[in-house]
């Protein structure tokens, strides 16, 4: 990012007078005080339990309930250091107590039918939950299917550890177990997808185990994309780090994978080559969670229309889809919008049930990613609604050519922001 980039971003978070912000709230408590009414959001991560969280902090009268089937949430951010072997899983799972002690409703149970007419939830315990309004923060679910053999059974060679937990230390124990001189093979799916960074990110951490370890390794990705976020930040990242060890192949390249074989562990294109891997990390095709397409609130692409200002869904009434699961302009599916949105949703809910005027919509969204020791890079943008539409007003990306000094301070930059955003999740 230039200077002028980053003195722009930073006028503009500061004159907008933001919602989307990390901190408190940027408006009189007063505007929301007479909010009362039952809120309900489904899914306790970035988008849901901020959302609850700002509901709840904003709202104080309000009855709010967070209805989330895990006891504990795993972050997908700094789970590819998990997999490199620097972090353990523990230091990136959370609990739900903090939401419980600022006066949420917590309950562990998992959704089965949405009924939008009659405002109420069924949950799979048995019990159901009338709403005023409802929030769903769903995440993604998987296109099966959209390459050959690539089938749920497939994930136990062939792990995409893109939802963080179980996948991730099956991935981190192959890659451990590869001997000395193996082939990682990454393969990341057409877009949209979850962090649009992360399959760089994690090449770059597995090259930084691999570099250690297994010097003679290789790491090959075979991407389905012309480009990739971040472009020329990581291929400058990766030769400084690791000279020749990632070899990136495009689309138009052999890159995009049309069938899998998980018995010979081999991947092969629309051109016939074939490529054999030790280890093989297939992330599928993505869609917005079978919650929501059950509920029939997908559209022909499989995610959620929404109103850009408010979140609300365009099919139901009073049914708000925030964070990956829904079309947001040109906001990537990335935690940190997940919880800008949330904001922006939890905002437009409360001053909607104390009938006064929702603010002005302003979203943010920051991505750091690690290539290396003490070397990392970010994308950072604003974004305002324009005739009902988000656009992206300001930001920039880590330039080429930056000094070691600059890579080093947004590795520390990338730690704060963790600790930051997690503690304003969860307390």
């Amino acid at each position: 990012m230039t200077a002028y980039d980053r003195r722009d971003f930073l006028k503009v978070m500061g004159a907008a007078g933001m919602v989307t912000g990390l901190g408190g709230l940027m408006w009189p408590l007063e505007a929301f005080a007479g909010a009362s009414g039952k809120v309900v959001v489904v899914g306790g991560g970035f988008g849901g339990a901020t959302c609850a969280r700002y509901l709840k902090r904003w709202g104080p009268k309000l009855d709010v309930t967070l209805v989330e089937r895990d006891s504990s949430f795993i972050t997908c951010p700094f789970s590819n250091e998990v997999i490199s072997g620097e972090l353990e899983i523990s230091e990136i799972t959370h609990g739900y107590d903090g939401l419980a002690g600022a006066g949420i409703k917590v309950v562990h149970d998992e959704v089965s039918g949405i009924d939008p007419g009659g405002k109420s939830i069924k949950l799979k315990g048995g019990s159901s939950l009338k709403y005023d309004k409802l929030v769903l923060s769903p995440g993604i679910d998987f296109r099966w299917g959209s390459i050959e053999n690539d089938q749920i059974a497939t994930q136990e060679a062939m792990p995409h550890a893109w939802k963080a937990g179980a996948q991730t230390l099956l991935l981190r124990k192959q890659l451990h177990a590869m001997k000395d001189g193996g082939t990682v093979i990454i393969v990341p799916p057409k877009k949209p997808f979850r962090c649009p960074p992360g399959p760089y990110e994690r090449a770059s951490m597995m090259a930084s185990y691999l570099k250690t370890n297994k010097p003679k390794s290789k790491i090959l990705i075979l991407d389905a994309n012309p480009s990739h976020s971040k472009q020329a930040a990581f291929h400058e990242g990766w030769a400084s780090q690791y000279g020749n060890m990632i070899e990136w192949v495009k689309d138009s390249d052999g890159g995009d994978i049309n069938s899998v074989d998980p018995a010979s562990m081999t991947v092969s294109n629309d051109f016939g080559d074939t490529y054999k891997g030790d280890v093989i990390n297939l992330i599928p095709y993505q869609k917005a969670s079978l919650l929501v397409a059950n509920a029939g609130l997908t559209n022909k692409d499989g995610w959620c229309d929404v109103d850009m200002g408010s979140f609300e869904s365009k099919i139901a009434k009073d049914v708000y889809i925030i964070g990956d699961a829904c079309v947001a302009g040109p906001m990537p599916k990335s935690g940190h919008s997940s919880a800008s949105q949330a904001k922006n949703c939890a905002a437009a809910i409360v001053s909607g049930l104390a009938g006064s005027e929702a603010p002005e919509p302003t979203y943010n969204n920051t991505c750091y990613s690690q290539i290396g020791p003490k070397y990392a890079i970010s994308v950072v943008a604003v974004y305002r609604l324009k005739d009902g539409e988000i656009v992206k007003v300001s930001g920039g990306v880590s330039k080429v050519g930056n000094k070691s000094r600059v890579h080093k301070n947004e590795s520390k930059y990338r730690v704060g922001w963790y600790k930051s955003i997690t503690a304003d999740m969860f307390g």
